[in-house]
């Protein structure tokens, strides 16, 4: 059966108390909204549908900004989720399958359980997801009569024994496209709210002699984000989850609750991770890497086999080979460094490649920047800059090349050759003593005006 993802995202979200839409606050280097849509994404859906209203624009940017494909629709007055839902109909007419309608600050839903709503689909028409609250307070209990949902009862319409029921409902649903918008459309606004309630669909599904079902999950995947500890909460729960997710892959975590991973990051088996190591977004280690402890890394690629850090910084563009060594407080950009060469202190190596074998002095920048535009830096294989080099680029220090430490390069330098930029040094016998007892006579007579 076909499928289509209708995700709300139009709420303002007040209770975060931001200019920033709710669904565009991020978790783990990614908005709330693009861990929903990759949620959804698991189950492969011939079409997936945002429903935007509160700065729909940013909200439609981001969408887009991770998947082309979307299709955006405006919810301009927010008048209940049912009324949201209606808005995607457009969107997917002549569509003939299952739509299953998921919230844009609702992130961690697993695909395992969106399969298992599919999967309900054969057995109901209606489809809701509910969960064992560990405390109930004021959600929705879903009434259940054996395998059969019976009612959605809200909190403020419950009885005593109804309120008792610890399984809730998350809102999130699933019917047939068709059945879907023919529910919808039956919806009244005659509630306190003046608002069109998704979850009234169920009692009116059963009205017509559908059926009804649920599907149950781990509380913590309908974890919601209304305020910003909830925010919180849920990054948390997220590098929690990806904590364990590593550790189950194979991946040496020395201190767990120290490292924390983006929304995308990727790490092969036997790779060991030092402690208080930070992923940005765009990161794969391969299998075997070790990342010392203290490092930051984002938007690079490292290979079998190197080390990085500690206190390193990769940045965008930096591309790791096999046994490249990185130390500590050298910083890579947008830099292609060749298998086993080494930068092992206290560099920039900045819009560079760096070849097989080479050696980085420490201090060595690569002056890449006029204040315009960035200029490339090429380094051979199996160079050996001196400490303390100042590359200006565009320059090329050629293979098995060599700078004397505290060079200025400013010219490219041939294959094999030896490189000197530096001034001439000067010894001035007996001059260092003349100069101190001179500013120490100096300062004498200063104090004494004092």
């Amino acid at each position: 059966m076909a499928t289509a993802l209708i995700i709300l995202a139009a709420g303002q979200g007040t209770r975060m108390k931001s200019d920033l839409p709710k669904v565009l606050h991020p978790i783990a280097h990614a908005p709330l909204l693009v861990h929903a849509m990759k949620s959804g994404a698991a189950l492969e859906p011939d079409r997936t549908v945002i429903v935007a209203g509160h700065g729909a624009e940013a909200v439609e940017a981001a969408a887009r900004d991770h998947d082309p494909d979307v299709i955006v629709v405006r919810q301009d007055e927010q008048l209940g989720t049912g009324h949201a839902v209606a808005q995607a109909r457009a969107a997917l007419e002549g569509f003939d399958g299952d739509v299953i309608v998921l919230f844009g600050d609702t992130p961690f839903i697993r695909p395992e359980t969106l399969a298992a709503m599919a999967a309900a689909r054969d057995v109901h028409d209606v489809v809701v997801l509910g969960f064992e609250a560990a405390d109930p307070g004021r959600y929705g209990r879903l009434v259940m009569a054996g395998d059969s949902l019976e009612r959605i009862v809200e909190f403020k319409d419950a009885t005593a024994a109804e309120r008792a029921i610890t399984f809730c409902n998350s809102g999130v649903m699933a019917a047939r496209a068709e059945v879907m918008f023919s529910l919808i459309d039956a919806l009244s606004d005659d509630n306190a709210a003046g608002e069109y309630y998704l979850t009234d669909i169920v009692a009116l599904a059963r009205a017509r002699g559908l059926s009804a079902g649920a599907v149950a999950c781990d509380e913590s995947e309908t974890l919601g984000v209304n305020t910003r500890a909830d925010l919180a909460a849920a990054g948390a729960a997220f590098q929690a989850r990806a904590r364990a997710g590593a550790l189950d892959d194979g991946v040496t975590l020395a201190a767990p609750e120290t490292v924390f991973f983006a929304h995308d990051t990727v790490i092969g088996r036997d790779a060991v991770i030092e402690p208080n190591v930070v992923f940005g977004p765009g990161v794969t280690v391969e299998s075997g890497a070790l990342i010392r402890a203290f490092s930051h890394l984002e938007g690079c690629h490292v290979s079998r086999g190197a080390v990085v850090g500690p206190y390193a910084r990769l940045r965008p563009g930096a591309e790791l080979a096999e046994d490249v060594r990185i130390g500590n407080f050298v910083e890579i950009k947008n830099a292609v460094i060749a298998e086993g060469a080494k930068v092992n202190h206290l560099s920039y190596i900045g819009d560079a490649s760096v070849g097989a074998g080479a050696n980085i002095g420490a201090g060595t920048v690569t002056c890449n920047y006029d204040g315009v535009f960035k200029h490339h830096t090429e380094i051979g294989a199996r160079a050996f800059i001196g400490s303390d080099t100042m590359l200006v680029a565009p320059v090329r220090v050629g293979a098995g090349a060599m700078t004397a430490s505290g060079s200025v390069i400013t010219s490219d330098v041939p294959d094999d050759a030896l490189a000197i930029g530096r001034a001439r040094q000067e010894v001035k016998p007996g001059l260092s003593r003349k100069l101190f007892e001179k500013l120490k006579a100096a300062k004498a007579r200063q104090q004494k005006r004092d």
